[in-house]
């Protein structure tokens, strides 16, 4: 996921959160002066990978453009505990009605880049890339991925648009894996096509029909072992994707079968808010 994507998502992603935390007008900020300036600076009170600048930027952007930002870090660094993150300077009203906004999508994006590395990191020695999953929170599914490649990790499909996943009911509904391979297949011939299996009757069955990934759902590992081994001498291979009861203690393991991805749907349903500060000073 590209940032330079990313313009009117982050555009709307902030226009959301200020609506619904200003609403008609921040009542708290309003016993301020009007004319009274501040300084700011905010930090981080744990190790974490960055992520989550534009966002910010643009809270202050939308709220009030004489806000002035400087920042020390950038999306993707890995800064420890009680670093400052950023500066801020203008009207103490603005500092203060955009700080919680703010901090929401850098603490949450930050937190999905943090997860995210700590896997990446537990797989490095192997091939495997380890993929997101549809997941994610409501209406920030682009921010989220897109804090998922600042950590380390990869993106599956954004949704159910750009690629097919034909899961159980899919096939039964279709008829047979078979059956449903070949429709999609037919109907958007450049769509990769996915299809998840249960058993390694059903893995000869995707790939006999030509399937482009398949995701082996909840195979032990000496069976993913036995899918790997098969799908090298199959005359048309694969890419093979485990997925289900992933955790920080089954990943390596399951990396080391040799499987080309692992799917973690923890990477963001799951993920821990990193704790930010904003510290205020009066100009």
């Amino acid at each position: 996921m590209e940032l330079s994507a990313l313009t009117d998502e982050i555009s709307r992603n902030v226009a959301a959160a200020l609506k619904e935390d200003i609403g008609d007008g921040d009542i708290t900020a309003a016993l301020i002066p009007e004319s009274q300036q501040a300084n700011a600076r905010v930090i981080t009170r744990e190790d974490c990978v960055i992520c989550g600048v534009a966002w910010v930027n643009e809270v202050f952007h939308q709220l009030d453009p004489n806000v002035s930002i400087e920042w020390q870090v950038k999306d993707g660094d890995f800064v420890k505990a009680d670093s400052v993150l950023y500066t801020l300077s203008g009207s103490a009203r603005s500092l203060l009605t955009g700080e919680r906004a703010a901090l929401n999508f850098l603490q949450l994006l930050s937190g999905t880049a943090t997860a995210c590395q700590s896997y990446a990191n537990l797989v490095a020695h192997t091939r495997v890339n380890i993929l997101d999953t549809r997941k994610t929170i409501p209406g920030l599914r682009l921010a989220q991925k897109y804090a998922v490649s600042q950590g380390g990790c990869h993106n599956h499909r954004i949704g159910l648009y750009d690629a097919y996943l034909i899961k159980e009911n899919h096939i039964a509904a279709c008829g047979g894996i078979a059956q449903a391979i070949q429709q999609a297949q037919t109907n958007q011939p450049g769509k990769a096509v996915e299809v998840e299996v249960e058993s390694m009757d059903e893995f000869q069955q995707a790939l006999d029909a030509g399937a482009d990934i398949v995701m082996l759902d909840n195979f032990d590992n000496d069976m993913l072992r036995d899918a790997v081994a098969l799908n090298k001498k199959h005359e048309q291979p694969a890419k093979l994707e485990a997925s289900g009861n992933v955790n920080q203690t089954t990943l390596v393991p399951i990396a080391e079968t040799g499987v080309d991805y692992i799917s973690i749907g923890a990477l963001t349903k799951d993920c821990k808010a990193v704790d930010l500060s904003m510290r205020l000073t009066m100009a």
